[in-house]
Parts: structure tokens; C-alpha cells; sequence
């Protein structure tokens, strides 16, 4: 091989690699700036197929997808001075390029750190003005739209980055704190449900006393309407008893003197005193009747 002939392969050589180094390729998931000597000449290039000076420019591809920064837990403390151990994350993403890149130089784990004391700062802050109950539970959900909001708008400033989410992963006590805790939240709990038991025993008291006034009432309205029953059937009973007598005052008189003897001669055993001539042995003596 002459050198005329490696001197075209060098040179061909040479031409494949400046090609190389001009073309480069933006993924859809992906952010790009071109860099002419270091600053900054086109900035969020779109996705796809380009080329770039060979040596005088440079490219820089960063991931646009919504990443996850997962905070290690941190103790902060509420309204009352209390310590919360609390482990949190977020969702952040490239919004704008040119800021990134010059905040960041790229670099993803500095944009992490940078995030990172901003939601320690934030937490820090929404947590002091709150009390545990409202960390727990009661503004939990609102302090995380406003932690989100106002590190959104600082991210953005700052940094390039839209703040999209910040949660709260979990919540605890410092070992130290937790027992005194839970017994105070135990005694909570009793005194709450001593106070559902008297108001049920409350409750019950009313529909007893109620359920018994009720059957005071009805027994006093059967009461009446029994006694008026056979007050109507007392005189119904005398007006066909005097109609009756009235139809046959003797045959009436007759009859009941039969049941009287009845009831008076029915035992063996038992002895009457009476003067043989009383009207009550008028039928027994007289065959008229």
C-alpha cells in the first residue's frame, strides 16, 4: 500500500468521525442545549435528527420525564415543640432548559440536593406553624398543596424545575416521645367513649321512662274502658233482670229461690239456723208454688 493510498484513508477516516461528532439524535423523553464554546447558543431543542459544528459545539441531553426525588427522613417540630420523624418525596421535572443547565451544569444529583433543602426548608416551616393533630391529620393535605405551590414558584425561578408533587410517605414519634404519646391518646380515647356510654345510658334512661309513662297510660285507658264495659253490662243486665221480674214478678221469685236453696243445701256438712216459718222456706211448705 503507497501512501497516496493512506492518505485517502486517513483522510476518510477523519471524514466519518467529523460526521459522527455533527450528528446527534434528542429522544422524546429528552431536553437538549447546544453549547458553541462553552455557552449556551440554542436552547430545549426539539426531538429528533441533528447536526452541530465538529469540536466548536457541544450538546448536553438531560431526561425530561418526571423524576423522583426520595428524601431521607428528617425530624422536625411542630407548634408545641414536639418531634416528628418525617419521611417525604417529590416529582419534579425540567420546565425550562437554559436555567437548568445554568443551575445545574447538567447535573441531575445537584438539582437533586438543591430540591432537597428546599422541601427540608419547607417542611421545616409548615410543620412549625402547626400542631401535631393538624400534621397527622387535620391540614395534612393542605400543607402539602401549599409546600408543593410555593416550591414550585422557588424551583421555577431558581432552577429551571416544576415542583409537580410533594407527599408525605410516613409520620413518627421519636422512640423517647412515643409512649407518653400513645398514653395520652389512650386516656383521649377512654374519656371519649365514658362520655358516649353516659350518653347512651342517657338515651336509655329517656325511652325507659318514656315506655313505662306509656304503659302507665294504657293500662289506665284499658282500666277505663273495661270498667265502663261492664258498667254498661251491670245495667244492661239489671234492665233485663226488672224486665223479666216486671214480665213474672212471681215466677222470678220462684226461680231464685230454687238457686238459693241450691246453694245452700249443697253440702251435707252444712247447717243452717232458721225459724221453719221465714219466708225463705215458703216453697218448701207450700204446694201452691
Amino acid at each position: 500500500m503507497n501512501i497516496r493510498n493512506l492518505i485517502v484513508i486517513a483522510i476518510g477516516l477523519v471524514a466519518v468521525l467529523l460526521l459522527l461528532q455533527s450528528v446527534y439524535i434528542v429522544d422524546q423523553t429528552e431536553r437538549a442545549v447546544l453549547l458553541r464554546f462553552g455557552a449556551v447558543n440554542k436552547a430545549d431543542i426539539a426531538p429528533g435528527l441533528h447536526f452541530k459544528l465538529p469540536i466548536a459545539e457541544d450538546v448536553k441531553i438531560f431526561d425530561a420525564r418526571v423524576l423522583t426525588l426520595d428524601s431521607s427522613p428528617e425530624t422536625y417540630y411542630t407548634l408545641e415543640k414536639k418531634p416528628l420523624i418525617v419521611d417525604s418525596f417529590a416529582k419534579w421535572r425540567i420546565v425550562n432548559v437554559p436555567n437548568y443547565y445554568t443551575a445545574t451544569s447538567g447535573d441531575e444529583a445537584r438539582a437533586n440536593r438543591v430540591l432537597q433543602e428546599r422541601v427540608n426548608e419547607g417542611l421545616r416551616n409548615a410543620i412549625s406553624r402547626r400542631d401535631m393533630h393538624e400534621v397527622i391529620s387535620g391540614e395534612r393535605d393542605q400543607l402539602m398543596q401549599e409546600l408543593t405551590a410555593d416550591l414550585n414558584r422557588a424551583m421555577k425561578e431558581a432552577t429551571g424545575v416544576e415542583v409537580v408533587d410533594v407527599r408525605v410517605k410516613r409520620i413518627d414519634l421519636p422512640t423517647e416521645v412515643s409512649t407518653s404519646v400513645y398514653e395520652r391518646m389512650n386516656s383521649e380515647r377512654e374519656i371519649e367513649a365514658r362520655q358516649y356510654r353516659a350518653q347512651g345510658q342517657e338515651l336509655a334512661l329517656g325511652i325507659r321512662a318514656d315506655a313505662e309513662r306509656q304503659t302507665v297510660v294504657i293500662e289506665a285507658e284499658a282500666y277505663r274502658e273495661a270498667e265502663q264495659i261492664r258498667g254498661d253490662g251491670d245495667a244492661r243486665s239489671a234492665s233485663i233482670y226488672a224486665s223479666a221480674f216486671n214480665k213474672d214478678p212471681e215466677f222470678y221469685e220462684f226461680t231464685r229461690s230454687l238457686n238459693a236453696y241450691a246453694k245452700v243445701f249443697g253440702e251435707k256438712s252444712d247447717m243452717l239456723v232458721l225459724d221453719p216459718n221465714s219466708e225463705f222456706f215458703k216453697y218448701l211448705k207450700s204446694g201452691e208454688g
